[in-house]
C-alpha cells in the first residue's frame, strides 16, 4: 500500500484523508498523550492502598516470574480522580471521532486497515512530543 496522498478529495482512495480526519486524528492523540503524561504524575493506586512487599523466597530458592512491591498510598484525590475522568472521556470522544468518520464506510479489509494505520502516521496527524519532567515522575509515587 502507499502512503497517503496530498488530495483529499479523492474518494476512491482510502489513503486521501479528508483534513477534518486528520485533524480528528491529530485530537485523539495528543488526548492519548495527555492522559499518559497525567497518569505518570499520579499515585499508583486510585483508592488507598497499604501496598505490598516482593515475596522472599523459602529455603534460599529462587522465585520464578517477576516480582513486584509497592508503597502504601493514599490514592487519588477528588480533583486527581476528576482530571483523570475528563482526560479519559476526551480519549473515548476524540477515538470515536476518528473511528465513525464517514470516510472509513467507502473501504473494508486490508485496504481500510492499511489506510488506518497511515493515517495514525501521518505528520499532520501527530502531537508534538513533549519531554516528560523529572518532577512530574517524583511525584507519581
Amino acid at each position: 500500500m502507499s502512503d497517503a496522498t496530498d488530495t483529499p478529495s479523492d474518494p476512491s482512495n482510502p489513503f486521501s484523508f479528508p483534513p477534518e480526519l486528520v485533524e480528528a486524528q491529530k485530537a485523539a492523540a495528543e488526548a492519548y498523550e495527555a492522559l499518559h503524561r497525567y497518569q505518570a504524575t499520579l499515585p499508583w493506586s486510585r483508592v488507598p492502598h497499604d501496598g505490598w512487599e516482593a515475596p522472599t523466597p523459602a529455603h534460599g530458592g529462587a522465585l520464578v516470574g517477576p516480582q513486584s512491591s509497592r508503597p502504601a498510598t493514599q490514592g487519588w484525590t477528588s480533583e486527581q480522580g476528576a482530571e483523570y475522568d475528563r482526560l479519559w472521556e476526551a480519549c473515548r470522544t476524540t477515538s470515536a471521532a476518528v473511528s465513525l468518520h464517514p470516510h472509513w464506510a467507502t473501504f473494508s479489509g486490508a485496504d481500510q486497515f492499511e489506510a488506518r494505520q497511515a493515517l495514525k502516521r501521518m505528520p499532520g496527524a501527530l502531537p508534538a512530543i513533549k519531554p516528560v519532567e523529572q518532577d512530574d515522575m517524583a511525584t507519581a509515587v
